[in-house]
This record gives structure tokens, C-alpha cells and sequence, in this order.
């Protein structure tokens, strides 16, 4: 059988990750970082090789974040060799590169569960275990959080060391600068550790910046500077006039007079897979007062070659599964919802030059790649700064562009300020195209996007729709862009059925739904891609289905005329059943004080844990065996 060149590639990186425990005995040994602490240093090289070589056998076996974890072996193996952890607290950030910490923090064994139903978490959880010292599944929080920790350690006269280790762009977020910004200034014991693993501070790691971090980083050179400080600080000019010589120095043979300026000693770049360099690097740091910096540089991916090469690509596995051993053909995939998003703004950009696309650092995720290529000046990738991304938008907007932000659902929870002033008080045409709504499966409740109809459906000029299939998406995309003022439409990670998808400008009225199928006595209000699980549901019950489309504005001459001819009414949304869908037409029928009963079904009142999509929809009663239970209790009038 021939491979195509992609599935080769893939064949050939699968062999490359062992279908069998490999040998580890060095790390078997180790249950917990007491233990890792008990090693001569000259053993620490090794347990890095045993480390990496267990981490891509596990995550090939589970699937989950890869490249990431890989770029960090040897820092979190210095990181818990030179910290008293769990009384001294990391934090790590983003979350996903915390898989090479779960597995020496008494976790080893339990790695192949990761994102799996009951199996471990795929960031860090408060509740998973004593040495995850913070929830982090959104990035960018961990400079606030270690800075809160020093605060409060100072206070109750605690030796307790904090640090927070940031990379994967978490830096390029407005919030973390705030924090470093504030933190520089407390003169709070905390490091701040840089894992600069795309070389975007500095290229050079050689022997004079091995050099320079030794020297900026030990006792020596600590007091040198402080007995300067005291004898200087007496003659009139003198220590301002050392100070800025000292500086001058610095940012000449070091990237880090920014971070100085913001109040911070900074150390590095060093090697962050030169396990030797970071332990006497750290040792030397956690003797410093005051708030300190430590830039290393990393490889994403290190030590597995198709990671190494593509590291974007790499960023989390599927289960490898028997795929190595015969990798075959597979069957051809269904266009995903973000696919659906793909083509269409590529085809509306071709259009229409004023459409202008924007995305807070998920370029791949919501699928805007290939625009991206074809319409290089017209596309925005932001970083991780949803905040910007959405008054980017509304500055464009004002100038006559038609800006599309793309954006998950969980991440635009963090732009609510700027979706409400910026955008829609000045009632500004941008469209969001709102991707990962409702439960998202293996990333957990962190990603879930839950509650953005809620936090959208009270905001003035709002519309929001919510597709109930791929072609629904398209047509939906269309007329939300088309609307001149502030317009989301909210779909869900992953396929509906494969519904053949019309390439077409086409709209649908503002504010209208569809009735699927005609019933009576029970009417399904479905808002989103869970109708084809009503659709099942409702079978030989003679329910009437309605593909509602929009949430806002809701369709009132519809809901009219299906409470004139319904006794009871279902309704259905991938969202939370507080302030949801549900929650909308609860409201309508008490506005027109009419008595039909109304079930809301949805996400209820907790956070759902991570499985699969079906695990999560079965938990919560919104696979079609669920919605038939709710069903059957109407018929029997329960």
C-alpha cells in the first residue's frame, strides 16, 4: 500500500514512540521530589534521558500536550531537586507544560489517564494534588498568583520560596506585565523563570551568557551591589550616577534591562537543557532577596525529532494506539466546526476587502491558516491578549473595516470589558466568530466555553446565534457578518453529522428559527448542534423539533405560535441551563404570562470534568437517551 508524503511522516513518527513501558529505573525510583532530592547531581543527566523517554511513551499512549513538556525536563527536574516543594510553591504556566512535573510529584503511573474520564487533569488542579499550587488553564496568571503567594508569606513571617515559570507566549499578555509591573516594586523574595522556548528574547546561549548568569545570580555579586547601594547612597549623585553605569552594562551584554527597569535582577539566558547550569543557577537564586528573573532558553519539543521540527504541529498528541504497527488509511475525517469557519472566511475575504481578520494566538485552532497566507496584511494574531484583540476590532470597525475576531469561547471571557464599552455601547460592526462553545472534552472545565450566552445576552446590541450543523454555521457566519453592529455566532470543538455545506453568500432573516419537525403536545427548542440528539431523542414520540438559531433576538412570532399549539416545552442547549438559552425563553414566557411548562436542559450548575465530549453529554443528560428520559416524564406527567 502507498503512503502519501503526510501520512508517512506520520508513520514514521510513530515508530518513534515505544508501544512498550521503556526502562526506566533511576525515575521508577523516585515516587516523590524528597527522593529526587536525594540524588548525587551527577545522576540528574540521566534521570532527564529516563524522564523524556517516559514522557513520549505515556503521552503516545494517552494522547495530550507534548511538545511542551518536552521542552521543560530539565528545569522541572532543577526546579524540584533545589526547591523544598511542596512547602516552596511553582507554578506553572501555561499549564500544559506541567506533565513532566505531575510525573515526579506522585503521579508516574497515572500519566496514561491524563484528559481521560476520572484519569488526571491535563493542567495543574488544586484538588489533584499538593504540589499543583494553582488551577492554570488559562495562561498568563502565574507572575499575580506568585506575587500574591510572597505577600502573604511575608506577612506571616514565612521562609517559603514561590516561583512562577512562564512561557509558550504567556509573556505577550497585558496581564503579566501588570504583574511584573507591580511585582518588581514590592521587593517580595519570588522568581519569575522566562522559558523562552522560540529564541524570541535572545538567539545567543554560549559561555560568556553561562558566564554573566553565574555572576549576576551568586551571593558575590548580590552584596557587591547592595554594599555599593549603602555606600554610594551618601554622596550626592554618586549611586544614581553607578546605577545607570551599571545598567548600560547590563543591557549591553544581557537582554534584560527591561525587566531591571520594571524592579527585577535579572539572570540568563541560560540553557534550559543543561540540567548542571540550572541547579547551580537556582541554587544561587533562591538565597537572593528581593523579586528576580531567570531567563533560560528551551526547545519545544527537545528530544523527540518531529516535534523538535514542528513544534506547533506537535503541541499535543492523539493516542498512538496500535497506529504503529500499521498505520493503514484511515477513513476520511468530517469538516470540523472550525473548518467550516476556515473556508468560509476565506471566501468572504476574497469577497470583500474590508474583512479583516484577528486571533488572540489560535491560528491554528480556529483554523484561519490558510487566510492567513493568502491575506497576509489583513490578518492579526494578537499573542495571547484577548483584551487587545477585541478593541483592535473596534478600532478597525470605526475606520469602515469589517473585522472577524476569532476567538474560543473560554478565552473571550477575559475581553467581557471591551466586548461591552468598546464594541457594542458604540454599537461597532464586528463579527465574532466564537469557536469551543459548550463542553470541549479532554482540556476539562479550563476550556469549556459555558458561559458566554450568558455573558453576552444581557449586552445591548447583541445578536447571537448558535448553528445547529456545519451548513447552519456557514449560513449563520453569513448573516452575522452581513448585520452592521456587534453579532457572535457560538459553535462547538469538533463535527456535527456531515451536513454537506452550501459555498454560497446566503442569509437567513435576523431572528428566525425552523421547525425541523412538526409534532405536538412537547416542542423541542434547540439552540445549537445538540438538535441532532433531540432529533433522536424525540423519535416515535411525535415531539415537534425547532432549530432555534438565535438566542438574540429570539424568534417571538415563532414561540407564539408554538405555545398556542404545545402544552410542554424542552429546551436544549450545549451551554449553562443559568442565564442560558433556557433562561431566555423561561423569561419570554413570564413577559407574555403564559403558563406552558418548560424543562431547560444544559450544562447545570457545576464544573464538568474532563472525558470525552459523549462522556461529558451523557453525564449531564443531553445525549439522546437523556433528552427521551425528559421526555417520557412530561408524557407521564412527572
Amino acid at each position: 500500500m502507498r503512503l502519501s508524503k503526510e501520512s508517512r511522516k506520520r508513520y514514521l513518527m510513530l515508530q518513534e514512540i515505544p508501544q512498550s513501558r521503556p526502562d526506566t529505573p533511576l525515575l521508577d525510583s523516585i515516587d516523590d521530589p524528597s527522593d529526587l532530592r536525594e540524588l548525587e547531581p551527577s545522576q540528574l543527566s540521566e534521570l532527564a534521558r529516563e524522564l523524556r523517554h517516559y514522557l513520549v511513551y505515556s503521552v503516545g499512549q494517552s494522547g495530550g500536550h507534548f511538545a511542551s513538556g518536552l521542552g521543560v525536563i530539565e528545569l522541572t527536574i532543577a526546579l524540584h531537586y533545589v526547591y523544598d516543594t511542596p512547602i516552596d510553591q511553582l507554578l506553572w504556566d501555561v499549564g500544559h507544560q506541567a506533565y513532566p512535573h505531575k510525573i515526579l510529584t506522585k503521579r508516574r503511573e497515572q500519566l496514561t489517564s491524563i484528559r481521560s474520564k476520572d484519569g488526571l487533569s491535563p493542567f495543574p488542579k488544586r484538588s489533584e494534588s499538593e504540589y499543583d499550587s494553582f488551577g492554570v488553564g488559562h495562561s498568563s496568571t502565574s507572575i499575580s498568583v506568585a506575587l500574591g503567594m510572597a505577600l502573604a508569606a511575608k506577612n506571616a513571617n514565612s521562609n517559603k520560596k514561590v516561583a512562577a515559570i512562564i512561557g509558550d507566549g504567556a509573556l505577550t499578555a497585558g496581564m503579566a506585565f501588570e504583574a511584573l509591573n507591580h511585582a518588581g516594586h514590592t521587593n517580595s523574595d519570588m522568581l519569575v523563570i522566562l522559558n523562552d522556548n522560540d529564541m524570541s528574547i535572545s538567539e545567543n546561549v554560549g559561555g560568556l551568557n553561562k558566564y554573566l548568569s553565574k555572576i549576576l545570580s551568586s551571593k558575590t555579586y548580590a552584596n557587591m551591589r547592595e554594599g555599593s547601594r549603602k555606600v554610594l547612597s551618601v554622596i550626592p549623585h554618586a549611586w544614581e550616577l553607578a546605577s545607570k553605569t551599571e545598567e548600560h552594562v547590563k543591557g549591553f551584554l544581557t537582554p534584560g534591562i527591561l525587566f531591571e527597569e520594571l524592579g527585577f535582577n535579572y539572570i540568563g539566558p541560560v540553557d534550559g537543557h543543561d540540567v548542571d547550569t540550572l541547579v547551580k543557577t537556582l541554587r544561587n537564586i533562591r538565597e537572593l532577596k528581593g523579586p528576580q528573573f531567570l531567563h533560560i532558553v528551551t526547545k519545544k519539543g527537545k528530544g523527540f525529532g518531529p516535534a523538535e521540527e514542528n513544534p506547533i504541529k506537535y503541541h499535543a498528541l492523539s493516542p498512538v494506539g496500535k497506529d504503529a504497527k500499521a498505520p493503514g488509511i484511515k477513513p476520511k475525517k468530517l469538516p470540523t466546526f472550525s473548518n467550516v469557519f476556515g473556508d468560509w472566511v476565506v471566501d468572504t475575504a476574497t469577497q470583500d476587502s474590508r474583512l479583516m481578520a484577528i486571533t488572540p494566538a489560535m491560528r491554528e485552532g480556529s483554523d484561519l491558516i490558510k487566510f492567513s497566507q493568502l491575506f497576509p496584511q489583513r490578518y492579526f494574531d494578537v499573542a495571547i491578549a484577548e483584551q487587545h484583540s477585541v478593541t483592535l476590532a473596534a478600532g478597525m470597525a470605526c475606520e469602515g473595516a469589517k473585522p472577524v475576531v476569532a476567538i474560543y469561547s473560554t478565552f473571550l471571557q477575559r475581553a467581557y470589558d471591551q466586548l461591552v464599552h468598546d464594541v457594542a455601547l458604540q454599537n461597532l460592526d464586528v463579527t465574532f466568530a466564537i469557536d469551543r462553545a459548550g463542553v470541549v472534552g479532554a482540556d476539562g472545565p479550563t476550556h469549556a466555553g459555558a458561559y458566554d450566552i450568558g455573558f453576552m445576552r444581557s449586552i445591548p446590541n447583541m445578536v447571537i446565534a448558535c448553528p445547529s450543523d456545519e451548513n447552519e454555521c456557514r449560513l449563520l457566519l453569513n448573516t452575522a457578518y452581513q448585520f452592521e453592529g456587534p453579532a457572535a455566532v457560538r459553535y462547538p470543538r469538533g463535527s456535527a453529522n456531515g451536513t454537506p455545506v452550501s459555498c454560497s453568500n446566503e442569509t437567513v432573516e435576523m431572528g428566525k428559527g425552523r421547525v425541523v419537525v412538526q409534532g405536538n403536545n412537547i416542542a423541542i427548542l434547540c439552540f445549537g448542534p445538540l438538535m441532532h440528539e433531540a432529533v433522536k431523542a424525540s423519535g416515535a414520540h411525535g415531539c415537534t423539533i425547532v432549530d432555534m438559531r438565535f438566542v438574540k433576538p429570539i424568534d417571538e412570532a415563532l414561540m407564539t405560535n408554538l405555545a398556542d399549539n404545545h402544552s410542554s416545552f424542552i429546551t436544549l442547549e450545549d451551554h449553562a441551563i443559568m442565564g442560558g438559552a433556557g433562561s431566555a425563553v423561561n423569561e419570554w414566557f413570564m413577559a407574555n404570562k403564559l403558563s406552558n411548562h418548560v424543562v431547560n436542559l444544559g450544562i447545570p450548575d457545576e464544573y464538568i470534568q474532563h472525558g470525552s465530549q459523549s462522556d461529558q453529554w451523557q453525564y449531564m443528560g443531553l445525549d439522546a437517551a437523556g433528552i427521551e428520559k425528559e421526555i417520557n416524564k412530561l408524557k407521564n406527567g412527572l
